[in-house]
């Protein structure tokens, strides 16, 4: 039990490092009058939404943990309680962290003028969203270890059902398993409503914008005349930060549960083999939070201002051209390597004097190994993302020059770029996945899902960086500050839109793996069929069928509500310009709180059936059909899903940063044999705002919104969600299915 807690106390270090960098960075100035105003009406938006939404959430999370205590292992429901209240916690704190970081970016980028100083506000605020996310994820894991007495106590647990009638279901699961599997599907449903109804709110205060206020009205970006851009920035908030963070946590808890339950079924006959492959998991995840902190705080630092003497003066001196992309990378690497050297050495020593199986095909290194190979598969899978997102991709510069043929250029090559962007990605995970699997089997899969996510407190924070740059641009339009401070925001916007990318890339890769883990461990959960029979390879393509139409009506539903709130918004923002001529000559304030009201209203109103999905599709089949039709549903779910999910991030970044390409001042008019005209002083004739390719873009992008922000995103959580559901419940849909 000592490597367990140990893995508390590191939770708890990062949470105190965590509260000194909240406090470091509320101790900054908000600067000017009507930027605080702003900060404000931003931070009380966003804690009202996430209030609202949670009298939703709680009452749905109490029905379900009463299900699984009475169905299942009497405690399993606290478990599941208990993932719900960790992953919340991560959402509220990383949210604190962003609504007061963003203006504070804004005002280091109006104050000092240095790139450096304004990346460390910016990271100071993410790295609240990342230490969060790893620190409660696994301490709540630990915790449930600890209390549930870890490998001794590994026993069928009875259900309450059992226990009060003595009524046998003929059902049993091992309680340790059971407790893990529903704290992590307790962060998982969390994450899932929190994607649905964020990326609901934001998409369609963003898209409403867009099309009411740059192309109709021509008003600049993050105009404040525009209602719907501040429910824009409160949505960059509920989304971008709270959603985004829960989303990784929860992929972040799901794969050292999937480890453990491959160990279970894997290692079950070797105590000592299967203490071992229970710990390294933890040791691996707590060591990666450490090196995190490190990582993160290193960049932090570095960054800050100095007191120097110079000719007998003191004076305070700033680093010069900092490069924001190259900072970020530089937290990345250091926190990959301490990680590597973690997993290296933990490896030895945990593995290192148990006689292995053959299945470890070089020794107590293997795990090691895949775990590495999950971290070069994260960086791979983010590369390649970048290689379609970033604004200096030549895929994103086609695409803006595509804007001056027309909106539907722009969306037939964003799609393309989409399409084209799935194959390399899914390439490397596969190849990953068979590497993996042939250093240490199904456990090699689960550790090299948990190496991809190991270090995830930096990826967190540096995610949380581009929504909090984001919305530290808004703030500086908004409040019609120095175009020089806009510059630095936007440059950092930039940057923030790829690493969101990336972001979501990693997530989608660890995703896959994890699922897979999780679809190995299914398998193992019920007595394997007859596959000479037919009519089992019937409920596996049936299952297979039925997954992949399934992923696609779950795109359908969050795609339509979204739109539909958008288009409300585009007319109750439309009638407020049209009704009120005074806003737009800037002698009266728009009504903001009916605007932020009503996206409130149209996300929770359509956040419900889309997050229950998943918890509900699994349930209804496996009683009607059996695990083995749902083993084909996973499979299909998950293949059908990780192509749709790379596609949709890709194309969406890619419409985005072709948007900011245009914004950026980077697209020129071009001659007739291609190359761009210059002015009678030399200088290229740039097509900027405001310009029909500039609108073209801007739709560009609100087609990609959705894709990147609400769908995609939610593609990885839905599958985790089902596997975790099957995997709780397999002993039962085995001894309860209707067709046999």
């Amino acid at each position: 039990m000592t490597v367990y807690y140990a893995v508390v106390a590191i939770a708890i270090l990062a949470l105190i490092v965590l509260a000194r960098n909240f406090v470091d960075l509320k101790a900054h100035d908000e600067g000017t009058e009507e930027m605080k105003d702003l900060a404000q009406i931003i931070r009380d938006g966003a804690k009202t939404f996430l209030s609202r939404e949670y009298r939703i959430i709680v009452p749905t999370a109490i029905v379900v943990a009463l299900i699984y205590t009475t169905f299942m292992e009497v405690t399993s429901g606290l478990t599941f309680v208990l993932g719900a209240l960790m992953s919340s916690c991560a959402c509220l704190v990383g949210m604190r962290g962003g609504t007061y970081g963003n203006v504070r970016t804004t005002n280091a980028a109006r104050v000092t003028g240095y790139m450096s100083r304004t990346i460390r506000i910016a990271l100071m605020s993410g790295s609240i969203s990342g230490f969060a996310v790893p620190a409660f994820g696994i301490l709540g894991a630990s915790i449930v270890w600890i209390l549930s007495g870890g490998l001794d106590a590994n026993v069928a647990g009875k259900s309450l059902i059992e226990i009060v009638t003595g009524l046998d279901l003929g059902t049993s699961a091992s309680s340790l398993a059971m407790r893990l599997t529903t704290y992590s599907l307790g962060c998982s449903t969390v994450a899932m409503f929190n994607r649905v109804a964020g990326g609901n709110y934001t998409k369609a205060a963003d898209i409403s914008a867009d099309i009411v206020g740059k192309n109709v009205m021509n008003l600049p970006e993050d105009d404040s005349r525009m209602p719907n851009t501040i429910a824009d920035f409160i949505g960059d908030c509920v989304n971008d930060i709270a959603g985004n963070l829960s989303d990784l946590q929860e992929s972040f808890v799901a794969t050292p549960v999937a480890v453990v339950l491959v160990s279970l079924q894997s290692f079950g006959a070797r105590a000592d083999l299967l203490a071992a492959a229970c710990v390294y998991p933890f040791i691996l995840a707590g060591g990666g939070l450490l090196a995190s902190v490190i990582g993160v705080n290193y960049i932090i630092l570095k960054n800050r201002k100095q007191i120097k003497v110079i000719d007998g003066v003191e004076t305070e001196v700033s680093r010069e051209d900092v490069d924001p992309e190259d900072e970020l990378n530089r937290a990345t690497i250091v926190s990959a390597i301490a990680v590597a050297l973690i997993g290296l050495f933990s490896a030895r020593a945990v593995f290192g004097d148990i006689a292995l199986p053959n299945s470890f095909r070089v020794g107590w290194i293997s795990p090691c190994v895949a775990a590495v190979l999950g971290m070069i598969s994260s960086v791979a899978v983010g590369k390649l993302t970048e290689v379609y997102t970033s604004l200096k991709s030549r895929h994103v510069k086609r695409l803006a020059y595509m804007s001056l043929e027309g909106e539907a250029f722009v969306v037939t090559e964003g799609d393309a770029i989409g399409s084209l962007s799935v194959l390399a990605p899914s390439a490397v995970i596969v190849v990953s996945m068979i590497i993996s699997c042939s250093l240490c089997g199904a456990y090699g899969i689960a550790i090299a899902a948990l190496g991809m996510l190991s270090f995830v407190g930096t990826t967190v924070s540096i995610d949380a960086f581009g929504p909090v740059a984001d919305n530290a641009g808004g703030i500086a339009e908004s409040c019609h500050l120095d175009p020089e401070v806009r510059a630095i925001t936007d440059e950092l916007d930039a940057v923030g839109n790829t690493t969101a990318a990336i972001g979501k890339g990693n997530a989608i890769g660890a995703a896959a793996f994890a699922t897979v883990a999780l679809i190995m461990s299914f398998i193992g959960s019920f007595p394997l069929p007859d596959f000479s029979e037919a009519m089992t390879w019937v409920m596996i393509l049936g299952g297979i069928f039925i997954g992949g139409a399934l992923i696609e009506f779950f795109i359908s539903i969050l795609t339509r509500n979204t739109i539909s709130a958008a288009k409300d918004l585009a007319d109750a923002g439309a009638r407020q310009l049209n009704n009120n001529p005074k806003i737009l000559t800037g002698e009266m304030r728009p009504d903001y709180e009916s605007i932020i009201s009503k996206a409130s209203d149209d996300a929770l109103r359509h956040m419900f059936l889309p997050a229950i999905l998943a918890l509900i599709v699994p349930v209804g089949c496996g009683f009607l059909f059996g695990p083995v039709f749902i083993l084909g549903l996973l499979v299909g779910a998950t293949a059908y899903a990780i192509g749709r999910a790379l596609f949709m991030g890709n194309s969406g970044g890619a419409f985005d940063n072709g948007k900011k390409f245009i914004e950026c001042g980077m697209l020129y008019q071009l001659g007739e044999d291609g190359e761009p005209i210059t002015d009678k002083d030399g200088n290229h004739i740039v097509i900027g705002k405001g310009t029909p390719a500039h609108k073209a873009a801007v739709t560009g992008d609100t087609v990609g919104d959705t894709r990147k922000d609400v769908v995609g995103v939610a593609l990885d959580i839905f599958i985790k969600m089902m596997s975790t559901v099957s995997n709780s419940l397999a002993p039962m849909f085995y001894a309860f299915q209707l067709f046999r």
